[in-house]
C-alpha cells in the first residue's frame, strides 16, 4: 500500500475520533478547534504538495519555504489544542481549590446581616 493510500485512509479514523470528541461534548473548545484545525492543516498541505511538484518537479518536504509555510499551521494547531487543555485543568484546579476554601458563616464585621 503507497503511502498516500494510507495517508487518504487515515483520514476516517480521525474524522471518527473528531466525531466523538464533539458529540461528548467533554473536549475543551480551543482543543477542539485545533483538533479540527488538522483537518485544515490537511486541506493546506494537500494543493501545496501538488504546487510543488508541478512548480518545482520536487516533493512539498524538499521545498523549504512552502513546507515551513504548511507546517506553521500544524504548529499553530498544537499550540491550540495544548492552551485548549491547559485552559481546562486551570478551571479545574480553580474549582477544587475553591471548594477546599473554608467556609465561614459569621458575615464580616462591615456586612449587614
Amino acid at each position: 500500500m503507497s503511502k498516500e493510500t494510507l495517508f487518504g485512509l487515515s483520514l476516517f479514523p480521525y474524522l471518527g475520533a473528531l466525531w466523538f470528541l464533539t458529540k461528548s461534548q467533554k473536549v475543551p473548545p480551543l482543543a477542539l478547534k485545533g483538533f479540527y484545525g488538522t483537518l485544515v492543516f490537511v486541506a493546506i498541505t494537500i494543493p501545496s504538495g501538488i504546487f510543488a511538484q508541478v512548480a518545482y518537479k520536487d516533493s512539498l518536504a524538499n521545498i523549504d519555504w512552502l513546507h515551513g509555510a504548511a507546517e506553521s499551521f500544524l504548529t499553530i494547531t498544537n499550540i491550540m489544542v495544548v492552551l485548549g487543555f491547559r485552559q481546562a485543568l486551570n478551571s479545574e484546579q480553580l474549582a477544587v481549590s475553591s471548594e477546599q476554601l473554608p467556609r465561614n458563616s459569621e458575615p464580616l464585621s462591615g456586612e449587614d446581616g
